[in-house]
């Protein structure tokens, strides 16, 4: 294994570990020394990867959300758009144990970003990335022809205001939302700007 292998494959683990310690634990109580001992490295190795927690908890954010936006767009060549586009407003929700983890990194990420500046910057451009990853999706399926042309932005920012605002209400566990409903909700509102049946597409 090359050098250069070994440093991605470490950042990897260390990211992937930093995920779930701060989801766990929460931004403001983990420690270095935490992070290192999930990821099997020595904490000399993290420090020189991540020189503070403030950089290792935005890199772990992208690391998060990086993931979720390869594995959805996996074919997104071939698949109907329609597909794509149901997959990303799953993956906007906590529908599993991984995305129930990257929620709760959100939910950090919102604290932190009240009190601090420079992550509520990290946190805007993230919301940025999350809108064009939606209106990207959008703009392919108008482009295919398989969508009615609507306001691609408008309609993206619903999306996002509308899986945020169930998104909190799920993990809560509140007992009046269910996943079902919020996805029925969400995908009513786009299925009626897009021109598309009101049953949610599988994949």
């Amino acid at each position: 294994m090359s050098t250069k292998v070994r440093t991605a494959d470490t950042r990897e683990r260390i990211l992937s570990a930093a995920c779930e310690v701060i989801a766990e634990t929460g931004f403001e109580k983990i420690r270095m020394r935490m992070v290192a001992e999930r990821a099997r490295v020595s904490t000399a190795l993290l420090h020189y990867h991540f020189d503070t927690r403030e950089k290792l908890f935005t890199e772990a954010m992208t690391h998060s959300f990086a993931h979720t936006a390869v594995d959805v767009e996996r074919d997104a060549g071939t698949a109907p758009a329609a597909v794509i586009l149901a997959r990303i407003l799953r993956n906007l929700l906590p529908t599993d144990p991984e995305l129930h983890q990257d929620w709760r990194l959100w939910q950090e990420l919102w604290a932190r970003a009240l009190r601090d500046e420079t992550t509520r910057v990290f946190a805007v451009d993230l919301y940025a990335q999350l809108h064009a990853w939606v209106a990207d999706a959008v703009r392919r399926g108008i482009a295919a022809g398989e969508f009615t042309p609507t306001d691609v932005d408008d309609l993206s920012t619903l999306v996002l205001s509308l899986s945020d605002g169930y998104g909190i209400r799920l993990m809560l566990r509140d007992p009046t939302v269910t996943l079902d409903t919020a996805l029925t909700s969400i995908w009513r509102h786009v299925s009626a700007a897009l021109g598309l049946p009101e049953t949610m597409p599988a994949g």
